[in-house]
């Protein structure tokens, strides 16, 4: 029997400052490297990811490297996934640092609960210079089913499940989708808070601030692909398709509560304005765009 037991699958694209200590965290895990390996796939990146960062890679355990062009994160995890050898997927994400124990605990989970979703702790911190103990709280919970910051399954169940949404092609939802279609198939997801990554989510800058909306913008036109295809009140309540959220998006909207949230956010320097007044309308702006976005997508889909 093979020794390798499990394929940790990542996809990046343009996170060249950020990619090669992801890859050094997954190379230093406290386990024989035989007993897994990492399928990365390069989505099309085009700010030098590859030169600088991936040819350059040097493995301690076996890494399959997937070029492909830009074809979207549910397109890319099928690339990653049908190269596997492993029995049990865990999937992460490219701004995401492993814990040294993170493999191990979820072969660990897996041994116990043959068919299941492993839902490992997920920590956010503001540099990866700094890092707070690797402690699980409930500052840390997350209730998404199937959430592929950190998340494994068994090869098979996911090959079951029909594997990602390919339609889903802009950002958001494609992993929740997977997740609602293997929780009709009852399978169950359980927390494992010893199977820990710290999550890279620096302040917001205001170079920021475009890719923040237009970022929400895509992920509103998702959620209405999202909610076509599975119509049940757990996927309107999650991409706040219901009818309070819908209704002040729209009170708002009329207000000119954007214009004010726009002209705080500021462009350049920001003059007078203090920097975490201008993230936090910079982050409210995105959420009007996502709402904005919302009713435009919902009306054309009729």
């Amino acid at each position: 029997m093979s020794a390798l037991q499990l394929t940790v699958q990542l996809c990046t694209y343009n996170r060249r400052a950020l990619l090669g200590r992801v890859m050094e965290a997954l190379f230093a895990q406290d386990l024989d490297p035989a007993r897994y390996e990492i399928v990365l796939v390069d989505d099309g990146s085009t700010d030098g990811s590859y030169e600088s960062v991936i040819a350059k890679l040097q493995p301690s355990c076996s890494l399959t490297v997937v070029r492909q062009r830009n074809t979207g994160l549910a397109a890319g995890r099928n690339a990653g996934t049908a190269r596997a050898r492993g029995d049990v997927i865990l999937f992460m994400d490219d701004d995401v640092l492993a814990t040294p124990n993170l493999v191990r605990a979820h072969l660990r989970f897996h041994a116990a609960h043959p068919r299941a979703i492993c839902r490992g702790g997920v920590i956010n911190v503001a540099s990866l210079d700094r890092l707070p103990p690797a402690v699980y709280s409930w500052r840390n919970y997350s209730g998404a089913y199937f959430w592929t910051t950190n998340v494994s399954l068994p090869r098979g169940l996911l090959a079951e499940a029909g594997g990602f949404d390919e339609r889903f092609r802009e950002y958001g939802w494609e992993d929740l989708d997977l997740g609602y279609r293997l929780r009709r198939m009852a399978v169950p997801s359980l927390l494992a808070r010893d199977a820990l990554v710290f999550h890279y989510k620096p302040p917001s800058q205001p170079a920021d601030f475009g890719a923040m909306a237009h970022q929400a913008r895509a992920q509103a036109r998702t959620a209405v692909q999202f909610l076509d295809k599975h119509p049940h009140w757990r996927i309107a309540l999650a991409t706040g398709q219901v009818g309070p959220a819908l209704w002040w998006g729209g009170v708002a909207r009329a207000a000119g509560w954007p214009k004010l949230l726009a002209a705080l956010a500021g462009d350049g320097d920001g003059g007078p304005i203090p920097p975490y007044v201008r993230r936090w309308a910079a982050a409210r702006l995105a959420r009007a765009a996502y709402y904005d976005e919302l009713q435009s997508a919902r009306a054309a889909h009729g």
